[in-house]
């Protein structure tokens, strides 16, 4: 097959970001001749990715995929008018420089968050007619109130009724719907879309990046062989709630405890701060970890923290450092409820703890030195013998390779996808 992806975020950009690479270099390695339309790499920090510079049109091949780059505003910080700018910026370059040249496809992959990328993703609709998948992340409008981008008052409210009818829009123009975490399947239907045209997809790891056999960094880092480490590694934002971490390590007095943070956030410097409060060296920040060491770090501690803010739409959220996590073989102390927690708890993984609340958390840390090394390790072991099973990248391939398949090879009844000329059900 012939097919397309596109997403605002690609490699070389980092974490979540990078995930759309795994898919499309896997679908590649099946004899798959697939490209990609994407932005120019500037996720977490906001600002290009060395080696790039922007243009009107940027075309390279990487792991055997042809990407197609476009400018975009450059933005990742807490300003909900730059990110904004951000995201429309891409939707408008996307569709203005990069799908009137796009080469010919037979399948459309689209990753919708952000959901401005409908616009691109309905004029290859009605040019090309291009049957499509909508893969669902990060759920929205939903999304925008855990990250503290939504605002309040009657305006709020009608941006996020706008919001509400874009995407459903969205999912009514695209033949299948993925979602990648289970509880999202049921609100979707919810919604409106068929049933029928639901597929649950999950995420993988970046399995370049996240592997059992990194060397230890506990000698370089001075810490003790007998410590019990927990490491956080990725974003640091107002969506993944961590201030009740610091919280909760003010609260556990045992020098075993050693917390690794690991990576950068609009909120990191807060963290710090907090942080700082506490005994030396109970908290280290290490900063953004080139991606060739995650390996090392992963095998330096005993469990990996895993927590979303206290909120409604955190239930149905799986975050891609789960998969990490697994396919690392590390225990998982989560600090989260819904889909999440039913993982960690269902396939003994790990261990949970209620999410913004630094008690339960700090006895879920007790409990973690208490269990000690061994029991942790044998909970790493049968992690990543789950991800091996449920989430590898050879797995999720093989699924969205037949979904793709199958509305490529057959129009999917009701939809209303954009067709040149017209809007006509298939």
């Amino acid at each position: 097959m012939r097919i397309g992806i596109f997403s605002q975020w690609y490699e070389p950009e980092p974490g979540p970001a990078a995930l759309p690479a795994v898919l499309g270099r896997a679908l590649a390695d099946r004899g798959h001749e697939v490209h990609v339309l994407t932005g120019f790499p500037n996720y977490p920090s906001g600002k290009l990715a060395p080696g790039y510079r922007q243009a009107l049109r940027k075309r390279e091949v990487l792991g055997g995929v042809s990407v197609t780059r476009v400018p975009l505003y450059l933005s990742h910080d807490s300003s909900a008018l730059r990110r904004v700018a951000n995201y429309s910026s891409f939707a408008v370059s996307a569709a203005l420089l990069g799908v009137p040249p796009f080469p010919p496809i037979d399948a459309l992959w689209v990753n919708y968050s952000p959901i401005t990328i409908g616009v691109p993703m309905w004029l290859q609709q009605l040019i090309h007619g291009t049957p499509t998948v909508c893969e669902v992340g990060d759920l929205w409008p939903d999304t925008l109130s855990v990250a503290g981008l939504r605002g309040s008052g009657s305006l709020a409210e009608h941006a996020n009724g706008l919001l509400s009818g874009w995407c459903k829009a969205m999912y009514a123009t695209s033949d299948a719907v993925a979602y990648i975490s289970p509880s999202v399947g049921e609100i979707l239907a919810s919604r409106g879309v068929p049933r029928d045209r639901l597929h649950y997809i999950p995420k993988p790891a970046n399995e370049a990046v996240f592997h059992v056999g990194g060397r230890s960094l506990r000698q370089e880092l001075a810490i003790d062989e007998n410590a019990l480490v927990l490491v956080y590694a990725g974003t640091m934002g107002a969506a993944q709630g961590l201030d009740s971490l610091i919280e909760a390590c003010g609260l556990v007095d045992d020098p075993r405890l050693v917390v690794i943070m690991a990576g950068s956030g609009t909120h990191e410097t807060e963290l710090r701060s907090s942080a700082g409060k506490l005994p030396a060296g109970r908290i280290r920040f290490l900063g953004r970890v080139p991606q060739a060491r995650v390996a090392d770090l992963l095998a330096t501690c005993d469990a990996a923290f895993i927590s979303l803010a206290d909120h409604p739409s955190s239930a149905m959220t799986m975050p891609s450092k789960t998969q990490s996590t697994l396919a690392s073989g590390t225990a998982i102390l989560a600090a989260a409820n819904g889909d999440l927690a039913a993982l960690v708890e269902n396939s003994r993984v790990g261990i949970t703890a209620a999410p913004g609340n630094s008690r339960s958390i700090a006895a879920a840390l007790t409990t973690l030195v208490s269990m000690g090394r061994p029991s942790l390790a044998k909970m790493g072991t049968r992690a990543r013998r789950l991800y091996e099973t449920e989430f590898s990248v050879s797995h999720i391939a093989s699924q969205a390779e037949e979904l793709l398949g199958a509305i490529a090879g057959a129009p999917q009844r009701g939809v209303r996808r954009f067709t040149p000329g017209k809007v006509a059900s298939a």
